[in-house]
């Protein structure tokens, strides 16, 4: 199954990485807060224990996470819910369905502060809009949002390419060459300028990019 959905999030174009129980337990634990944040969102199969597994989740990470239920059933749906879940679906779905459901939490969420982050001129926000800058959307390409999103998110401090490129592309996908990140990120820049009449994009050899650093 977790190979059948990664193929098909693939086909939808979004990056998805899949774990067997252990793997899962074991990356959660010991992952970096950057691959963490990394993650849009956690997509949990049927399995023994998986309310414990959303609790580990949900102290490292506020992402959406839905999970996939083989019967319904009240009881379970409601530990579910009690554990930490946003959302229950039942088998078979389509993935197209999951990704609505990802986007309308990310939008609920998005009614609270937790939902838009505001450095200077810029405003992002958690559930896919454009961002907002010198006053005025911008509409930009998927991967250039999500690179400013998660500049933003890590503001204050720099970023390595890597950490960029495992928060566009997922934290394993190998099909990519690392470098195209330098390509977004430059087209990225030139569109901040424009707007605002200066790079708020700060990088320095081999420390990474940063806003507000």
């Amino acid at each position: 199954m977790t190979s059948g959905y990664q193929s098909l999030f693939g086909q939808e174009g979004v990056s998805s990485a899949g774990f067997g129980v252990g793997e899962f337990r074991d990356w959660v634990e010991s992952a970096p807060d950057g691959d963490i944040s990394a993650v849009e969102a956690f997509l949990l199969g049927d399995f023994p224990e998986r309310g414990a597994f959303t609790r580990l989740v949900r102290n490292r990470s506020n992402a959406p996470m839905i999970a996939l239920a083989e019967t319904r059933a009240l009881n379970s749906t409601l530990d579910l819910f009690a554990a930490g879940i946003d959302d229950v679906v039942a088998k078979p779905v389509h993935v197209k369905e999951i990704l609505a459901r990802v986007g309308a939490i990310r939008r609920r969420d998005a009614s609270s502060d937790r939902g838009r982050t505001v450095v200077d001129e810029i405003c992002v926000f958690s559930d896919g809009r454009d961002p907002e800058v010198g006053g005025k959307a911008m509409m930009l390409p998927r991967r250039e949002r999500r690179i400013l999103e998660y500049l933003i998110a890590n503001r204050g401090r720099r970023v390595s390419k890597q950490q960029l490129f495992s928060a566009i592309y997922g934290v394993f996908d190998e099909n990519v060459e690392e470098n195209v990140i330098e390509s977004h990120i430059s087209k990225l820049r030139k569109k901040l300028k424009m707007r605002l009449g200066y790079d708020p994009v700060s990088s320095m050899r081999y420390l990474g990019y940063g806003i507000g650093v």
